[in-house]
């Protein structure tokens, strides 16, 4: 069984000695751009705490390159993360996978409402 989303908090600064507030354990985690609330990275892991610490936060990724995606630089400072916690790894992942789906049913919802020139109720 999944615990629920912590309350957001502020990504820490690369360089500075302020610690990640997450399980050495499994969990899902999501990052997201403070002021815009656009999604920067969402997953699960067996260490989230390590995951979190070893994220690549610029977007210059080789895929983003491959594609000629246009990258826009991320300050740390400009984020914040929250993580679920769960037992194991495989709750993770089924956790994630649900909220996944979840997300997407909403964007699918958002659109078809605003292609059909109306907002959902």
């Amino acid at each position: 069984m999944t615990s629920s989303w912590s309350s957001w908090r502020h990504f820490p600064q690369v360089q500075g000695l302020d610690p990640i507030e997450a399980p050495a354990g499994p969990g899902v985690y999501e990052v997201r751009h403070t002021l815009t609330g656009r999604a920067i990275a969402f997953g699960y892991s067996a260490n989230v705490a390590r995951s979190l610490r070893e994220l690549k936060i610029d977007g210059a990724s080789g895929w983003s390159r491959l594609f000629r995606r246009e990258v826009h630089p991320v300050r740390t400072s400009d984020l914040e993360y929250r993580i679920c916690a769960t037992q194991t790894r495989s709750e993770a992942k089924t956790a994630a996978q649900r909220l996944m789906g979840l997300r997407q049913t909403y964007w699918r919802r958002r659109q078809m409402f605003n292609w059909a020139g109306s907002s959902p109720a």
